[in-house]
């Protein structure tokens, strides 16, 4: 095929980080199941702080941060309020900003 008859897709006018992005509120609340029987205390914590991030971090992202650094513990705090959870320790505020590093 000639390089002249391949047509490019035409450039959007304007770029996502540019244009407000609203969180779809009210978010649906995750349906809860039982947590396995006989675990250690421990990983029942780190289970549900790392869910917590999770819900967090994709929040966070439908909201227009996109990187680590612009993700600080208000910022976070205040995303946590909009979507109804409580509001995050300085360790779950940590494991947010590292699922926005790693998960890229």
């Amino acid at each position: 095929m000639p390089a002249a008859a391949v047509k490019s897709k035409p450039l959007p006018t304007q770029s996502t980080a540019q244009r407000p992005v609203q969180l779809d509120l009210p978010y649906a609340p995750v349906t809860k199941r039982p947590l396995p029987a006989g675990r250690p205390r421990e990983w029942y914590i780190t289970h549900n702080r790392r869910l917590k991030a999770m819900r967090l971090a994709i929040a966070l992202l439908d909201s227009g941060v996109h990187l680590p650094d612009q993700a600080r513990d208000e910022t976070i705090r205040e995303v946590a309020r909009l979507i109804g959870v409580h509001p995050p320790s300085g360790t779950t505020c940590r494991m947010v900003r590292a699922l926005m590093r790693y998960g890229c």
